[in-house]
Protein backbone atom coordinates (compact mmCIF):
# COMPACT_ATOMS: atom_id res chain seq x y z
CA UNK A 1 0.00 0.00 0.00
CA UNK A 2 2.88 2.43 0.00
CA UNK A 3 0.91 4.29 -3.32
CA UNK A 4 -1.85 4.61 -1.33
CA UNK A 5 0.17 5.92 1.37
CA UNK A 6 1.75 8.84 -1.21
CA UNK A 7 -0.75 9.75 -2.90
CA UNK A 8 -2.87 10.23 0.99
CA UNK A 9 0.40 12.20 1.79
CA UNK A 10 0.81 14.25 -1.38
CA UNK A 11 -2.87 15.50 -1.06
CA UNK A 12 -2.10 16.66 2.76
CA UNK A 13 0.92 18.41 1.91
CA UNK A 14 -0.55 19.90 -1.58
CA UNK A 15 -3.43 21.33 0.34
CA UNK A 16 -1.17 22.71 2.94
CA UNK A 17 1.00 24.82 0.29
CA UNK A 18 -1.99 25.15 -1.75
CA UNK A 19 -3.01 27.02 1.56
CA UNK A 20 -0.38 28.51 2.71
CA UNK A 21 1.00 29.55 -0.83
CA UNK A 22 -1.61 31.32 -1.56
CA UNK A 23 -1.86 33.12 2.38
CA UNK A 24 2.14 33.79 2.56
CA UNK A 25 1.58 35.39 -0.88
CA UNK A 26 -1.21 37.38 0.33
CA UNK A 27 0.74 37.85 4.01
CA UNK A 28 3.49 39.37 1.96
CA UNK A 29 1.49 41.91 0.10
CA UNK A 30 -0.73 43.03 2.41
CA UNK A 31 2.42 43.78 5.05
CA UNK A 32 3.51 46.33 2.01
CA UNK A 33 -0.08 47.84 1.97
CA UNK A 34 -0.57 48.21 5.52
CA UNK A 35 1.98 51.52 4.72
CA UNK A 36 0.96 52.32 1.49
CA UNK A 37 -1.27 54.92 0.33
CA UNK A 38 -5.54 54.12 0.11
CA UNK A 39 -5.53 52.80 -3.93
CA UNK A 40 -3.17 50.06 -2.71
CA UNK A 41 -4.87 49.74 0.15
CA UNK A 42 -7.80 48.96 -1.73
CA UNK A 43 -6.50 46.60 -3.88
CA UNK A 44 -5.10 44.35 -1.15
CA UNK A 45 -8.62 44.30 0.62
CA UNK A 46 -9.97 42.99 -2.99
CA UNK A 47 -7.03 40.52 -2.90
CA UNK A 48 -7.67 39.28 0.08
CA UNK A 49 -11.13 38.55 -0.31
CA UNK A 50 -10.70 36.32 -3.02
CA UNK A 51 -7.69 34.26 -1.66
CA UNK A 52 -9.48 33.68 1.78
CA UNK A 53 -11.35 30.74 -0.51
CA UNK A 54 -8.45 29.36 -1.85
CA UNK A 55 -6.92 29.17 1.09
CA UNK A 56 -9.65 27.92 2.84
CA UNK A 57 -10.12 25.04 0.21
CA UNK A 58 -6.40 24.08 1.09
CA UNK A 59 -6.96 24.02 4.30
CA UNK A 60 -10.23 21.95 4.21
CA UNK A 61 -8.13 19.20 2.23
CA UNK A 62 -5.69 19.40 4.69
CA UNK A 63 -7.84 18.58 7.18
CA UNK A 64 -9.78 15.98 5.31
CA UNK A 65 -6.39 13.84 4.53
CA UNK A 66 -5.36 14.64 8.05
CA UNK A 67 -8.28 13.06 10.09
CA UNK A 68 -8.18 10.02 7.83
CA UNK A 69 -4.33 9.85 8.34
CA UNK A 70 -5.03 10.24 12.76
CA UNK A 71 -7.70 7.41 11.79
CA UNK A 72 -4.91 5.35 10.46
CA UNK A 73 -2.22 6.13 13.70
CA UNK A 74 -4.66 7.06 16.22
CA UNK A 75 -2.34 5.48 18.90
CA UNK A 76 0.72 6.97 18.28
CA UNK A 77 -0.12 10.15 16.94
CA UNK A 78 -2.53 10.82 20.14
CA UNK A 79 0.15 10.50 22.19
CA UNK A 80 2.45 12.73 20.37
CA UNK A 81 3.38 16.01 21.38
CA UNK A 82 4.54 17.36 18.15
CA UNK A 83 1.04 16.25 16.57
CA UNK A 84 -0.86 18.44 19.32
CA UNK A 85 1.78 21.68 18.68
CA UNK A 86 0.84 20.88 15.41
CA UNK A 87 -2.78 20.61 15.38
CA UNK A 88 -2.50 24.12 18.00
CA UNK A 89 -0.79 25.76 14.77
CA UNK A 90 -3.42 24.88 12.87
CA UNK A 91 -6.06 26.19 14.98
CA UNK A 92 -4.02 29.32 15.43
CA UNK A 93 -3.75 29.90 11.69
CA UNK A 94 -7.63 29.20 11.84
CA UNK A 95 -8.11 31.84 14.22
CA UNK A 96 -5.49 34.70 12.75
CA UNK A 97 -7.61 34.05 9.24
CA UNK A 98 -10.49 34.83 11.19
CA UNK A 99 -8.99 38.26 12.34
CA UNK A 100 -7.78 38.63 8.95
CA UNK A 101 -11.75 38.38 7.49
CA UNK A 102 -13.19 40.47 10.18
CA UNK A 103 -10.54 43.07 9.42
CA UNK A 104 -10.91 43.18 5.66
CA UNK A 105 -14.60 43.19 6.37
CA UNK A 106 -14.53 46.38 8.63
CA UNK A 107 -11.93 48.00 6.16
CA UNK A 108 -13.87 47.01 3.08
CA UNK A 109 -17.30 48.85 4.67
CA UNK A 110 -15.08 52.28 5.53
CA UNK A 111 -13.86 53.37 9.30
CA UNK A 112 -12.32 56.65 10.38
CA UNK A 113 -9.79 54.34 12.24
CA UNK A 114 -8.44 53.16 9.06
CA UNK A 115 -4.55 53.19 10.10
CA UNK A 116 -5.45 51.43 13.34
CA UNK A 117 -6.84 48.60 11.08
CA UNK A 118 -4.28 48.77 8.94
CA UNK A 119 -1.80 47.86 11.59
CA UNK A 120 -3.98 45.10 13.14
CA UNK A 121 -4.21 43.80 9.56
CA UNK A 122 -0.03 43.89 9.51
CA UNK A 123 0.29 42.41 12.42
CA UNK A 124 -2.67 39.41 11.87
CA UNK A 125 -0.20 39.05 7.85
CA UNK A 126 3.34 38.65 10.03
CA UNK A 127 1.66 35.98 12.38
CA UNK A 128 0.11 34.31 9.47
CA UNK A 129 3.37 34.05 7.67
CA UNK A 130 5.18 33.17 11.34
CA UNK A 131 2.30 30.51 11.83
CA UNK A 132 2.55 28.72 8.52
CA UNK A 133 5.97 28.08 8.87
CA UNK A 134 5.82 27.18 12.13
CA UNK A 135 2.94 24.53 10.98
CA UNK A 136 5.52 23.12 8.38
CA UNK A 137 8.40 22.83 10.73
CA UNK A 138 6.13 20.78 13.25
CA UNK A 139 4.48 19.05 10.43
CA UNK A 140 8.51 18.33 9.70
CA UNK A 141 9.47 17.23 13.13
CA UNK A 142 6.45 15.24 12.94
CA UNK A 143 7.68 12.98 10.71
CA UNK A 144 11.18 12.73 11.25
CA UNK A 145 11.86 12.86 14.28
CA UNK A 146 8.90 10.83 15.58
CA UNK A 147 6.24 10.59 17.54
Amino acid sequence: MPSIQAVVTFAHLGGFLLGGGFAIAADAATIRAARGIEPRRRRQLAYIRGVHRVVLIGLGVTLVIGLLMLAADLEALAASPIFWVKIALVMLLLANGGVIARTESVLRGGTAEADRYWGRMRSAALRSFVLWFAAVLAGTLLVNVGQ
